[in-house]
């Protein structure tokens, strides 16, 4: 697939989710829902079966969305890639988080293509979002609790987190305290963020993403407690002991529409999006 393709495929899938849908969550059943729909109906079409885990919450029926790509060699060890779907209110999510949606979509579409060694796993999160997250009722906590009781040998998780938004205007990153004495002052890079236990499985992914893409990666490995380093999906695989990190263009530090009614398709940055996109495709390929 070329760039401008995968451009394209980006973009309607921000317009679909952010644009035609919008504000989606438990207190917007339908809108929650369509996307659920959007998101089957595109596996669908690619060639997956959908496996959806259902649970009820404030009497609105929700579900995580997987699908699979089963390994060839060792099917018993695991890469799940996941993003959520929900939106917080009041904001129709198109960087938070259509783009990273959008993305899981387009690799999910190429991974129809190869045959890996171990099991792949794309998993569409629902409620992510306050007032679920880090409580019981988040979605990729029921994922992960469930995964510890089967006993799934998850050897990496990966969170796709805000994707789209970047800037090489000066002084356009933020971070949080000492941070901005190690890495740069433009926002026109991803992060890989991980903790202390998942440091060798995302350095392993680094080291894959900088091989097959020229688009500028940053990583670090620091605490929970550092404002942002746990705020996605990644964090309820920490909790039950599997090795993950989150990839994301850094949210509020960069991004001003974070969590905001103004957070719609137009302000996401698409060709450096494809660029990161089709990066994290050969990354998840070589992983496995």
């Amino acid at each position: 697939m070329n760039e401008e393709t995968l451009e394209n495929r980006l973009r309607l899938h921000v317009h679909t989710l952010a644009g035609e849908i919008g504000e989606r969550n438990v207190f917007r059943p339908s809108a929650l829902q369509a996307a659920a729909d959007y998101i089957t109906e595109e596996w669908r079409k690619q060639g997956y079966a959908v496996m959806p885990q259902c649970y009820e919450v404030l009497g609105v029926r929700c579900a995580n969305l997987e699908v699979r790509r089963e390994g060839r060699t060792r099917p018993e060890e695991i890469v799940l890639v996941g993003a959520h779907y929900d939106s917080v209110r009041g904001s129709p999510g198109a960087n938070d988080n259509g783009s990273g949606v959008a993305a899981l979509l387009e690799i999910s579409r190429r991974f129809i293509q190869i045959e890996p060694e171990i099991t792949v796993r794309f998993v569409a999160f629902v409620n992510e979002e306050p007032p679920f997250f880090l409580w019981k009722n988040m979605g990729s906590l029921v994922y992960a609790r469930a995964a510890r009781r089967r006993g799934d040998r998850i050897r990496l998780m990966v969170s796709l987190e805000m994707l789209g938004y970047y800037s090489n205007e000066p002084r356009s990153q933020h971070y949080p305290p000492l941070f901005r004495f190690f890495f740069p002052d433009q926002a026109e890079f991803i992060a890989f963020v991980s903790n202390l236990r998942s440091r060798r499985a995302m350095l392993q992914a680094v080291h894959a993403f900088r091989a097959h893409s020229n688009f500028p990666l940053e990583y670090v490995t620091t605490f929970a407690f550092i404002p942002g380093a746990a705020a996605s999906d990644h964090f309820s695989f920490w909790r039950q002991g599997y090795p993950a990190f989150m990839v994301t263009d850094t949210a509020y530090y960069r991004y001003a529409y974070y969590h905001t009614a103004a957070d719609t398709p137009e302000k996401l940055c698409y060709e450096s999006f494809a660029r990161v996109t089709d990066g994290l495709y050969q990354t998840f390929a070589a992983l496995v």
